[in-house]
């Protein structure tokens, strides 16, 4: 097959282009050139920033696709952009929307593609959903290729994950274990969460790739692991070799005494319990597995940082709002005596 990804080197989609260029792919990668060391070998790079649509069709202009993957595309503008350069040059079109989009709260703890999509919390997560029903109009009206693939939590090498955290700076989270400074678990710590590494997110993917029964079909890609978040810090502990200190605080207290936005998605996503069923994954792609607990990929993760160690930068801003929001808590940090 002849794949294009509209960026292809982020966080979820570096494990899928080095597994699409193992499994004999001819991959094309669409994307600005600023992240070439996570580029597989063997894949080509044509450079173009998406967001200049009149470029972006001129670059792309002679060729021609099997599958066309946009990892980019958050909001409806971006997926018309898509649907105006595509129209008739590709054979399947795969949106990245988001889990996220699933109704929160949703009305059965069991979450499968046919949960209604709604999240009055997360602007992020209504953008989702509003370019889903812009696609799926074009697939009925024209028959528009569109396949739908709503990923959860997804982490990798790159990331160390959790719910209250510095996006941008995720070594944070180790600093402040390793020096015994409290983190923030919102709730009591026990609603359920899933967490997908990149690599078996990957496995999924690709099988969905040029596949014809995916195509005017959503379907979502997670782990069966399912953790409460006491478990999801104490792994983090772990792979950071110290038991980490927290503070359990409600998820309505967080969002009063943080900036706005800061726990948009927490509201939105993290703090509400999300456990995935996956048959339809497994029934496109029998081959499908998550093999990777979080237990394994979070040390994956830290030893990675450790290896890299430009990449240990600490985020002392997020930092500095983690202790304000302890203190406002009433919760003195030197005589913090709760463990995960």
């Amino acid at each position: 097959m002849k794949v294009l990804f509209i960026g292809g080197t982020g966080l979820i989609s570096q494990a899928v282009s080095r597994l699409a260029v193992e499994r004999g792919i001819e991959l094309y990668l669409f994307n600005r050139g600023e992240r070439s060391s996570f580029v597989p070998q063997g894949a080509q790079v044509i450079q173009g920033d998406i967001r200049d649509k009149e470029k972006a069709a001129g670059a792309l202009k002679d060729y021609e696709f099997d599958a066309v993957v946009d990892w980019i595309a958050f909001t409806p503008e971006h997926v018309q952009t898509d649907i105006d350069l595509f129209t008739g040059k590709t054979k399947q079109y795969i949106y990245i929307s988001s889990a996220s989009a699933y109704q929160k709260p949703q009305r059965n703890y069991l979450i499968t593609e046919e949960t209604p999509l709604v999240n009055p919390y997360w602007q992020y997560s209504r953008d989702k959903i509003a370019s889903e029903e812009l696609l799926l109009e074009a697939y009925q009206n024209s028959g528009f290729p569109v396949t739908i693939v709503r990923p959860s939590h997804t982490y990798g090498d790159t990331a160390i994950p959790a719910a209250l955290t510095s996006w941008s700076n995720p070594w944070s989270l180790v600093e402040r274990i390793r020096k015994g400074q409290p983190l923030v678990i919102h709730g009591d710590g026990t609603s359920l969460w899933t967490l997908t590494h990149n690599s078996d997110f990957a496995k999924g993917f690709v099988g969905l790739l040029g596949h014809p029964e995916a195509i005017g079909e959503a379907i979502h890609i997670t782990s069966d692991e399912v953790l409460n978040w006491n478990q999801i810090y104490a792994a983090i502990g772990e792979a950071a070799g110290r038991e980490p200190k927290v503070v359990h605080i409600s998820t309505d207290f967080i969002a009063a005494n943080t900036p706005p936005g800061t726990a948009d998605g927490l509201i939105g996503d993290q703090g509400v319990s999300s456990v995935f069923d996956n048959s339809k994954i497994k029934r496109l792609v029998p081959d499908f597995e998550a093999a990777v607990p979080f237990a394994e990929g979070v040390k994956r993760s830290v030893a990675w940082f450790e290896a890299h160690p430009e990449c240990c930068t600490v985020d002392q801003e997020w930092s500095k709002m983690l202790d304000g929001l302890i203190a406002k808590h009433g919760v003195d940090a030197k005589l913090l005596t709760y463990y995960v």
